[in-house]
């Protein structure tokens, strides 16, 4: 629903706390059924795909790593790849030359500096070729627990939007949010903002009519503002023709239960 913009050039750091976390419970309350997009079973596989995921779509990659992982099931196995078989099977997710090196050497550190076992601290994460907070955060939030704000693309344009920070720094723009927060919220926050930004508050045109924070967002009117344009605009499953999709979703349907009963989790 639209709203007009909230008064935020005279906020205070207490009021900006408070609108911060009545954003992220209202997006809790929009996509309760938000989850990392990309598909994994334990750590090394989601590490795996979060490299694999740069430059291309969540989609694209969960396409690529079934026959992927099939033949390479853990860090020892892909240190050991063929550098060219392994470039021809994940060919399609783009600069495959560049991430097959990446994923080779990653591997390769697994298996020497930490005994096959993707560690599970921040610090040690960073320290593996083509890794970066980012990533770690994917990591330690999704798969071992561990609190952590991921700053993609998505996510730094929402929190400009939103007012919660100003800088174009990754790194920054996860300490101005961390702040806003409690640590315990960290991993879900970044789904709901990822999700949000892919389905309705775009790069090029927002569908500000039809969001469910427009009353709280400072940037409200960037976008489109009329209700039946703005409809248009939206993605995945809130596209309009995809209720029964969303309504599955909302029921608790896995990714993998929605691709088997043919539901396409594209754009």
């Amino acid at each position: 629903m639209a709203g007009r913009k909230p008064r935020v050039e005279e906020e205070s750091p207490v009021a900006l706390k408070r609108r911060a976390r009545k954003i992220n419970r209202i997006l809790g309350e929009t996509y309760p059924y938000a989850v990392a997009e990309l598909d994994f079973r334990n750590a090394f596989e989601l590490l795996v795909a979060t490299v694999l995921s740069a430059q291309t779509t969540d989609v694209r990659v969960n396409l690529t790593t079934p026959a992927l992982f099939e033949r390479y099931p853990d860090a020892r196995s892909l240190s050991e790849a063929d550098e060219i078989e392994l470039q021809e099977i994940i060919r399609p997710t783009g600069f495959y030359r560049a991430k097959a090196n990446s994923l080779l050497a990653l591997s390769r550190r697994i298996v020497d500096e930490f005994d096959g076992v993707v560690p599970a601290r921040l610090e040690d994460l960073v320290t593996l070729p083509g890794v970066g907070r980012k990533t770690a955060n994917v990591v330690l939030g999704n798969a071992f627990g561990v609190p952590g704000i991921t700053v993609d693309t998505h996510f730094g344009r929402l929190a400009r939007r939103f007012r919660w920070t100003t800088s174009e720094d990754p790194v920054k723009v996860e300490m101005d949010v961390a702040a806003l927060f409690d640590r315990k919220d960290w991993t879900m926050l970044s789904h709901h903002v990822v999700f949000h930004g892919r389905r309705i508050c775009h790069a090029k045109k927002p569908a500000c009519a039809v969001c469910p924070v427009a009353a709280l967002c400072p940037s409200f009117g960037e976008g489109e503002t009329d209700p039946m344009k703005a409809a248009k605009l939206l993605k995945y499953e809130l596209a309009p023709g995809r209720e029964d999709l969303l309504e599955l979703m909302r029921a608790g349907r896995t990714r993998a239960e929605l691709r088997d009963a043919g539901h396409g989790l594209g754009a």
